[in-house]
């Protein structure tokens, strides 16, 4: 019997890198990784993990058009491999990237029966002026990005093609945690206020230009990587099919996670407010919380870790790496 694989794309990214992790300590090891690695520093995500295989993300779509006898191994699939740089603005790399290379991907998937979980993302709720529901119809939402509409084209075209209730959709929202040292400008806060206070004793923030808002009492919903990885895993092991929410569903302030930054590095609070660049006053978001009831009906049974918790582990993770 031939040896039934695991695809994960994106395998070396934050998410992807977490999710092989978890899937080797269930022992797991038969994967096939996906991604692209440029002259990042991604690939010493794939250290730390074992697969059976990687590939480039343009010789694997290559294989999807021509057949490959490789796809005839794989089972399931983990799709996370995207461009995540909601400041992208090659809108056409994005719609290649992010919308017709899933469709191809999902396609493939429905048409050889593979279960199939991809990443869509909160920024597909735009300023959440129609809520954080995942829930409600998806027709009327408006992304505040291209990165974000992307995603949005295909939660879209799933619905609309009716193959939507085959596919698990996961819309991550503010996702940190150890492995995204290579993201550059799109890092989480966690890991540039790490790096902020280590070299400056000091954390920037962004001013509020919303007066029902004071400077870093913008809210975001916090999700440790960690939670992210066992929520997918359980999804698509268990088969629960739609398009879910992953979050914590609980909004907390910039501030509130500054001070759980302090407070893991004992170091004192010490916040500077700085002025938002202006090509993202029109695009920022205020708050964001997700609604996590279709999670919670799905049966998933592990809770969340909350935001000190988390924090103050990632920080001894980057503090070990360091030495």
């Amino acid at each position: 019997m031939a040896k039934k694989l695991t695809l994960v794309t994106g395998g070396a990214g934050l998410i992807g890198s977490q999710i092989i992790e978890d899937l080797n300590h269930n022992g797991n090891t038969d994967i096939l990784v996906v991604d692209h690695l440029g002259t990042t520093e991604k690939w010493k995500n794939l250290q730390r993990n074992f697969f059976t295989e990687y590939y480039e993300k343009d010789q694997f779509e290559r294989f999807l058009d021509a057949g490959h006898p490789l796809l005839s191994e794989i089972s399931e699939i983990y799709h996370l491999g995207a461009c995540s740089a909601t400041t992208e603005k090659d809108a056409t790399y994005l719609i290649q990237n992010n919308f017709h290379y899933t469709k191809k991907l999902a396609e493939f998937a429905i048409a050889k029966n593979i279960p199939f979980l991809y990443a869509s993302s909160a920024a597909t709720y735009g300023e959440g002026e129609f809520g954080y529901d995942d829930k409600a119809p998806i027709e009327s939402l408006k992304p505040l990005n291209m990165y974000g509409y992307s995603k949005h084209l295909f939660d879209l075209y799933a619905k609309k093609t009716k193959i939507a209730d085959k596919l698990i959709g996961l819309k991550y929202f503010n996702v940190f945690g150890y492995g995204e040292a290579h993201k550059g400008d799109m890092r989480s806060l966690v890991l540039k206020g790490y790096e902020q206070i280590r070299d400056t004793g000091k954390l920037k923030l962004f001013k509020s230009y919303k007066p029902e808002y004071k400077d870093g009492e913008q809210k975001r919903d916090f999700l440790y990587v960690k939670d992210a990885s066992k929520i997918s895993i359980y999804l698509l092991s268990e088969r629960k099919y739609g398009l879910y929410n992953v979050g914590r569903g609980m909004a907390e302030t910039w501030n509130d996670l500054a001070s759980a930054l302090f407070s893991a590095m004992n170091a004192p609070i010490n916040i500077e407010y700085v002025e938002m660049p202006e090509s993202l006053k029109g695009k920022y978001q205020y708050y964001t919380c997700a609604n996590m009831e279709k999670l919670t009906r799905a049966g998933y049974p592990f809770g969340f870790t909350n935001l000190q918790d988390s924090i103050k582990e990632y920080v001894r993770l980057l503090s070990l790496e360091a030495k």
